[in-house]
């Protein structure tokens, strides 16, 4: 709890890149996790979490991390969504010091296929960015196997969108790599994955290093799948997504 509080004091001490006194008076937001209704028709529901101090912090605006989950957690139940990274460690630490958002993927069907689409999560986020007070240059993506292709998927598709991706047991479209070479990437993977072959983050982060980017790729030796666990768990990872910021575009001169 004490690692999460200073973590918590570190991100609000960050001077926000957006202008505090120019940020829309916003409602009161209801601290803690709770379940959200999809934001469209045919959108996915999601939970989102709300830090403790939001309420209080007047127009200061607060990092975001999205979370997509793996193809476990899908269905109706979006409780089930709590059992790995983000929302699992926000129900112990009130103080986490970010918004997060952790949509639910349905059941695999003919309309919705095997992969998360991206336009219902760019629904998602535009919502997010017009009623919580989110600070655009730190919004990062992270997500785990099924979560963490999409991660790459939707970061390189949308790179303008992030201050930094983290992946997690998963690969990508290393054509499509170079689009994100101006996003910091923190990947993970376990040497032992018998569900998604290490080479998928591998060939990811080769592709962005002929691109002229500098990707971090941690390989946790006798590790298989789970290595979510390991990655979502460190410290580190926490504190250099706080240290990741989106260059916003300049102000037009007067």
């Amino acid at each position: 709890m004490r690692f999460w509080v200073a973590v918590a004091l570190a991100a609000l001490s960050l001077p926000s890149a957006v202008d505090a006194k120019k940020t829309p008076a916003q409602p009161p937001a209801v601290e803690g996790q709770t379940v959200q209704a999809p934001v469209a028709e045919g959108g996915f529901p999601y939970l989102l979490f709300i830090p403790k101090g939001y309420n209080e912090s007047g127009a200061d605006r607060w990092p975001l991390v999205i979370f997509l989950h793996g193809s476990g957690e899908r269905g109706t139940d979006i409780n089930v969504v709590k059992k790995h990274g983000p929302p699992m460690l926000v129900e112990k630490n009130p103080a986490f010091p970010f918004i997060v958002i952790s949509p639910q993927l349905p059941e695999q069907s003919d309309t919705i296929g095997e992969y998360w689409p991206v336009p219902p999560l760019e629904a998602i986020l535009d919502h997010a960015m017009k009623t919580l007070r989110v600070d655009p240059s730190r919004v990062y993506l992270t997500g785990l196997s099924l979560g963490g292709i999409a991660t790459w998927e939707w970061g390189t598709t949308h790179p303008e969108h992030f201050a930094a991706l983290a992946p997690v047991a998963a690969f990508g479209d290393p054509k499509k790599a170079c689009n994100a070479k101006e996003v910091p990437v923190w990947a993970f993977h376990g040497d032992h994955d018998d569900a998604v072959d290490t080479r998928g983050d591998f060939e990811m982060v080769d592709a962005l290093k002929k691109c002229g980017a500098a990707p971090r790729l941690t390989i946790y030796p006798n590790t298989d799948h789970w290595s979510w666990v390991p990655a979502y768990n460190d410290p580190a990872l926490w504190m250099w997504l706080l240290e990741q910021r989106k260059p916003l575009p300049a102000k037009p001169a007067k």
